[in-house]
């Protein structure tokens, strides 16, 4: 079983993209990030995808939008993420 697409837009230097991608490393997952510090054409991409997203990580899972680096560690703790990562 082939797991999810899974992208990520994070910032440089930003500590709740870091404690997400930790997240994600320790699933053994493999997924796509896109660095939107300097912005361009992947935060454009991003804000289509997330249009009332503001910060930064955004993360998305398959065809869901999981928000950011709390609402990914939230699914964790309810015991979701685990199937939302082999769907």
């Amino acid at each position: 079983m082939s797991q999810p697409e899974i992208t990520i837009y994070t910032k440089f230097g930003c500590g709740y993209c870091y404690r997400a991608k930790r997240l994600l490393d320790s699933k053994g997952v493999d997924y796509t990030e896109h660095d939107i510090t300097m912005g361009g054409p992947k935060r454009d991409e991003m804000q289509e995808r997330a249009p009332n997203a503001r910060t930064v990580p955004q993360i998305f899972i398959g065809g869901s939008h999981v928000g950011g680096s709390d609402e990914l560690a939230t699914l964790e703790r309810e015991g979701k993420l685990d199937a939302m990562l082999k769907a």
